[in-house]
């Protein structure tokens, strides 16, 4: 596997490239390494926000500029997010994520996105603006060095994002740093079902498609535990295949990875 740096650098050029695409053409990328246009979104494919398991309703209270069909599903359908909670989402792209959430917080909760790349922080913090969001902000950071207080959130939220991470153990550390106690993980991402071959593991354009740095649900265990999560559980998302699969049709990547709903308590 690629340097460290490396693997960020490429991954920034990647999503900011699809984040200064999305704000010129109003396209959302429709696949991992590309940025073609999917309409308003209500198309249902696997590639699209309702395929991955949001709703119309979703998709239409949300600025077009943030709706990318980057995930691997909905955490916000498992998140319960309450009035008054603040939310973090780790990787917050054009704030898809966030606009929905800050609805089920309300204007007593408050809602913080965290991005490192600039051109998807200027898109999102540009939604927030045009629509007005008052309760929502959106922070330039790495998710393994979090801009965020101790004890300071209720809800981690992230959708497809931590298997980016090189240093992914760090991430669930710092996520545990940040959640106060009782707080909750809630995220939608990618895990190993099988070992991965070694031309998908050294593909960096993989790696960028959230396939070679999927780690196995044992590790990504260990590493949550060892930063001192409970009540760890996986779910499988039932349309694991055809999500994974659209990503990079003919490649099989579907046989060694797969979609799952992540859940842990601090």
């Amino acid at each position: 596997m690629k340097d460290k740096n490396e693997i960020r650098m490429l991954i920034r050029e990647n999503y900011g490239a699809i984040a200064v695409k999305n704000s010129q053409s109003g396209c959302c990328g429709t696949s991992k390494n590309s940025c073609g246009c999917c309409g308003d979104g209500t198309e249902v494919s696997y590639d699209s926000p309702l395929g991955i398991g949001y709703s119309k309703s979703d998709i239409a209270s949300v600025p077009q500029d943030a709706q990318m069909s980057l995930g691997c599903g909905n955490p916000i359908a498992i998140a319960a997010l309450k009035e008054g909670e603040v939310v973090l989402d780790l990787g917050s792209g054009g704030g898809f994520d966030c606009f929905l959430a800050r609805t089920k917080v309300g204007d007593t909760g408050y809602v913080i996105g965290v991005d490192m790349t600039h051109d998807m922080l200027m898109l999102a913090r540009k939604n927030a603006a045009k629509s007005g969001y008052t309760n929502v902000e959106f922070r330039l950071g790495e998710i393994e060095h979090l801009p965020v207080a101790d004890s300071f959130v209720d809800v981690i939220i992230s959708n497809c994002v931590i298997n980016l991470s090189p240093e992914k153990e760090q991430v669930f550390k710092e996520s545990y740093r940040v959640l106060k106690p009782g707080g909750r993980l809630s995220i939608s991402d990618v895990a190993a079902t099988a070992i991965l071959p070694e031309h998908i593991k050294n593909d960096m354009m993989m790696m960028a498609g959230c396939v070679a740095g999927a780690e196995s649900i044992p590790v990504l265990k260990e590493m949550m535990q060892a930063a001192g999560f409970k009540n760890i559980r996986f779910t499988p998302k039932d349309n694991s295949k055809e999500i994974i699969s659209s990503w990079a049709p003919g490649t099989k990547i579907e046989d060694y990875v797969a979609s799952f709903i992540i859940e842990a308590e601090k």
